[in-house]
């Protein structure tokens, strides 16, 4: 299973503001949706950065409240990790647990196809483990 399949499963919805949106605009869309991140992109769509509610928190932390009327690209994480629609559910988690982050767009040919999160692995990594153990037990209740 990739990152194609938890697309087919969640579709290509992304949310995403400009780098001009304050970071209180940001924090409402956040919960609006209730995701953990919203993805900075440019006027063609191409992602340039994102913040996510960890940003949120730590800029709140080092400048106040006042933050909230920043705009995004003063906090966003522009060190961007994506991945491909063939990168590995393996290889999904590996990249996250490795650089501490908990989503991924998924870009090809520079184009945004849609974003996974941590939460959409490890649902997906339950799943295959839940078939797996179905067919054990059609396996074993088979043999009787």
């Amino acid at each position: 299973m990739n990152a194609r399949d938890i697309l087919k499963n969640k579709g290509p919805a992304v949310v995403t503001a400009r780098q001009s949106e304050t970071l209180q605009r940001i924090a409402r869309l956040i919960a609006e949706h209730r995701i953990g991140a919203v993805l900075v992109v440019d006027s063609d769509a191409s992602p340039l950065g994102i913040v996510s509610e960890r940003d949120i928190v730590n800029a709140l932390a080092s400048f106040g409240a006042g933050v909230l009327e920043m705009p995004a690209e003063r906090v966003m994480s522009r060190a961007l990790l994506t991945c491909s629609l063939d990168h590995t559910a393996d290889e999904l988690l590996t990249t996250m647990t490795a650089s501490r982050v908990r989503h991924l767009p998924v870009v090809e040919n520079d184009k945004l196809l849609g974003i996974v999160s941590i939460g959409d692995v490890v649902k997906l990594k339950l799943d295959e483990a839940a078939a797996e153990v179905g067919q054990l037990r059609e396996y074993v209740m088979a043999g009787r």
